[in-house]
């Protein structure tokens, strides 16, 4: 997707991206810190991280790496504290980490299904309660402030296999509508962005035979998103004026049909 904002309109921001050491996440962070903003890059993989801090500050950005599983409230909450101290106030959250397990029910893979629980709904929870408070007080500054929660078309689409995956989903992006009610009121803008195929990491944690066929059919027949293209969408949801508020936001790719 060719850069369709210019300028750094995120100049004095202070963005925190999850699930930053690859795909959506990773490309998030570098374009939110060329178009200004300050970012700290969250996810497990330390390694990641470092290489994508290194990226961003070669290119004149300025970004911090949190090593740490969403899934831990305490580390998450040290987390948002640390954020506060070596960058300033978080006034952007991407909550953007997850993971996609796909497999028939009667396969009862409960494993599966709670590990998607447990990254894809408790630690985007968790990541909410650590930085509300930040993105409250940013808005009350009179500043813009985002809480952006990546969720999928699966929130909405009936897709074999993907019933525990589009659950969780289903909960982000409603979850979302919900929250914007409260804090919308308090000039925080909440965002769902739901992605068709992304060109990701992410179907290759699926284990069900017929899932991994239909995914990599889809990749090879059609042109997919790119991450890229999914962190140009994010931008421009928090680069519109303070009284815009971007609510929920579908993003397919072009040939895609389910």
């Amino acid at each position: 997707m060719s850069q369709v904002i210019a300028g750094t309109p995120l100049t004095g921001r202070v963005a925190v991206v999850t699930g930053a050491s690859s795909g959506i996440g990773a490309a998030t962070a570098e374009r939110l810190a060329a178009l200004g903003a300050k970012v700290a890059v969250a996810a497990r993989r330390k390694d990641n991280l470092d290489g994508l801090v290194a990226r961003i500050t070669a290119a004149g950005g300025t970004a911090l790496a949190l090593p740490l599983d969403v899934t831990d409230r305490d580390a998450v909450a040290a987390a948002a504290g640390q954020v506060a101290d070596q960058l300033g106030r978080a006034d952007l959250v991407v909550n953007n980490a997850g993971v996609q397990l796909i497999s028939p029910i009667e396969d009862l893979k409960v494993d599966d299904w709670q590990r998607q629980i447990d990254l894809n709904v408790t630690g985007v929870m968790n990541v909410l309660a650590a930085f509300v408070p930040q993105l409250v007080a940013a808005a009350a500054a009179g500043g813009p402030a985002d809480l952006i929660t990546t969720s999928s078309i699966a929130a909405t689409r009936i897709l074999e296999r993907f019933s525990v995956y589009s659950g969780t989903k289903a909960y982000l992006s409603h979850f979302s509508r919900l929250a914007r009610v409260e804090l919308g009121r308090k000039m925080v803008r909440v965002s769902a962005i739901e992605p068709g195929m992304v060109d990701t990491e992410l179907p290759d944690h699926v284990t069900d035979p017929d899932a991994s066929k239909l995914m990599a059919g889809l990749l090879r027949d059609i042109e997919c998103l790119s991450p890229a293209d999914v962190a140009e969408t994010i931008a421009f949801i928090a680069a519109v004026p303070r009284h815009v508020n971007l609510s929920e936001i579908t993003i397919l790719p072009t040939a895609q049909a389910i």
